[in-house]
């Protein structure tokens, strides 16, 4: 008999939850290989960095992806320059809200989902928006002008 903790991870039947479905076809079909975490949350891994979606299914469905990462020590002790960083980023960039959870930096982007909605799309363009936003914030943190890196090419 085999061992079922071997067994692979099967999603739930489509009609239980929809929403997380459509997610969970979506990331197949860009070889990202999703799992479902203990949360029910669908986790994945994009450019080497392990990222989240929730789906909140129902009468409004929203679609929750996001990303968590550690905050280097060296950036830890100055608490207002964190929070004030995740602020010029929220005010920066659409689609991404960013904050600081004890040393842990939070990135998401949150969309609701209507029946009819392209779920591809938003899955793809909040994957690289989330990257982008947590780059910009690193920048920003460590004071590098990406206006710089932009002249030396010309």
């Amino acid at each position: 008999m085999t061992d079922p903790t071997s067994l692979p991870n099967f999603p739930p039947p489509a009609d239980e939850h929809p929403l997380r479905g459509r997610v969970l076809d979506v990331l197949v079909d860009l070889g990202l290989r999703p799992n479902l975490d203990a949360d029910g949350d669908v986790a994945f891994t994009a450019n080497e960095q392990q990222l989240f979606i929730r789906c909140s299914e129902g009468e409004v469905q929203i679609m929750r992806v996001f990303g968590q990462w550690q905050v280097a020590e060296e950036m830890q002790g100055d608490r207002l320059k964190l929070h004030e960083t995740c602020n010029e980023l929220n005010l920066n960039m659409n689609c991404v809200k960013s904050g600081i959870a004890g040393t842990t930096l939070v990135v998401t982007g949150e969309h609701l989902v209507t029946p009819g909605a392209d779920v591809s799309a938003l899955v793809q363009v909040s994957i690289q928006v989330i990257l982008s936003g947590v780059h910009i914030w690193h920048q920003r943190m460590l004071g590098i002008d990406p206006s710089a890196d932009a002249g030396d090419d010309q």
